[in-house]
């Protein structure tokens, strides 16, 4: 093992957390590194808390943050001297940081990181770190919450606003935890903190007044609804036509895609959605593309998704393999209808990068055929799954089969 005794280069921008005591809280060399900066970036309340310095330039965050960013920083030069960003807290929790590193590159970026807001609130809460998770609903859909609910759940969530507790209390009660109880935790770290404490369904009934704006939000459900973290939803969890990868069905193809953190999806013939949206469930950083020809059925797929807490779904409406063309390239594919168009499982293999997983299924002979041949020319697994339920006959009780699946699955 060799060590790397050399300084590390100079960053192009240094990013200093800041607790909510602002520049009182700053540690004097945290201070110097500010007051010595040529070009101080942040929000219009971190530059507020500064003292005065002449000559230093000052620039607010622009808006929206994501599109003007690089204008802003491609717009500074030497002249402008060392730059420092400001931020709360620890800027890579739902931070400036994240945003920086992602687009600068992480030898470009450096961070100062105060105490974080969620670790003053796990804290204030006595919760241990390893039994509680963390959500970020800054600038997010209130339903990105839904995947995490299960009874017995400790969640701490960064609000957006006052309005967030309010979204989350309808959210919960609606999603069927009405008792969970909320505390909003509000000016972590400075003299005048508070905390408010109810449930989501007394906050529905009668939402408090002055929540401020700055706070986290502390959940705790007790028994109640929920789906479980294993793939396999109820059938019924989903709004479909009948075009849909049935429960037994879908949870087979999702052990043999194996689902990661940070994996990409091909969810082709998409039909109501089901496999890319447990794909999506198993991690908040999973991201699914669902191809389906059909309008209405594309339009299913995106209130399924956001009926099940995964939002950020992206549908493409249209036909593989035409439609296939110029999407992020894929971590697993799942085919569950079209196999046999031309070119489109070609396609899907040819997008899919080294390791990449695929899962075909196919009820007809035309396919099964074709996955055959798939089998004999690449190997893999190939597998027949046949499925009955319970149903009545008369006053007894009998055997319904559903429609035999051939599935072809394989590693790259």
């Amino acid at each position: 093992m060799t060590v790397d005794t050399r300084p590390p280069a100079r960053p192009l921008i240094t990013v200093v957390g800041a607790g909510a005591e602002g520049w009182d809280g700053l540690p004097e060399r945290t201070r110097r590194l500010v007051l010595d900066a040529g070009t101080v970036l942040g929000g219009r309340r971190h530059l507020a808390m500064l003292p005065e310095r002449s000559g230093q330039r000052r620039e607010p965050w622009p808006s929206p943050l994501r599109e003007g960013l690089p204008g802003l920083l491609w717009g500074l030069g030497d002249e402008d001297g060392p730059v420092v960003a400001l931020a709360s807290g620890d800027p890579f929790v739902s931070g400036i940081g994240t945003t920086l590193v992602d687009l600068l590159g992480p030898d470009a970026v450096r961070v100062e990181p105060a105490v974080s807001s969620v670790s003053l609130a796990r804290a204030r809460m006595n919760w241990p770190a390893e039994r509680c998770t963390a959500v970020s609903l800054v600038g997010r859909d209130a339903r990105l919450l839904l995947p995490h609910l299960a009874p017995r759940r400790r969640l701490l969530v960064l609000s957006s606003g006052p309005e967030t507790p309010a979204r989350v209390a309808a959210l919960l009660t609606g999603a069927g935890h009405p008792a969970c109880r909320m505390t909003v935790l509000a000016d972590l770290g400075a003299g005048q903190e508070s905390r408010i404490e109810g449930t989501a369904e007394d906050w529905c009934a009668a939402p408090p007044d002055g929540v401020p704006a700055l706070h986290v939000l502390a959940l705790e459900t007790v028994d109640g609804a929920g789906y479980g973290m294993a793939p396999g939803l109820p059938d019924d969890a989903f709004e479909h036509d009948g075009q849909l990868t049935k429960r037994d069905l879908r949870a087979s193809a999702l052990a043999r895609l194996a689902p990661f953190p940070g994996g990409h999806l091909w969810d082709v013939g998409a039909g109501a959605g089901s496999v890319g949206i447990e794909w999506m469930r198993t991690d908040s950083s999973c991201t699914t593309t669902a191809v389906e020809a059909g309008e209405e059925r594309a339009a299913r797929i995106r209130r399924n998704a956001g009926a099940l807490g995964v939002p950020g779904l992206e549908v493409v409406h249209g036909s593989a393999p035409e439609a296939l063309e110029g999407l992020a390239v894929p971590d697993a594919v799942f085919l569950g209808g079209g196999a046999t168009r031309p070119g489109v499982l070609d396609a899907c293999l040819d997008a899919l990068r080294p390791g990449g997983r695929i899962v075909v299924h196919g009820v007809t002979l035309e396919t099964e055929q074709l996955l055959a041949d798939a089998y004999r020319a690449r190997g893999g697994e190939l597998t027949r799954i046949a499925v009955e339920t319970t149903a009545p006959v008369g006053t007894f009780t009998g055997w319904t089969p559903a429609r035999t699946v051939t599935q072809w699955a394989l590693t790259l």
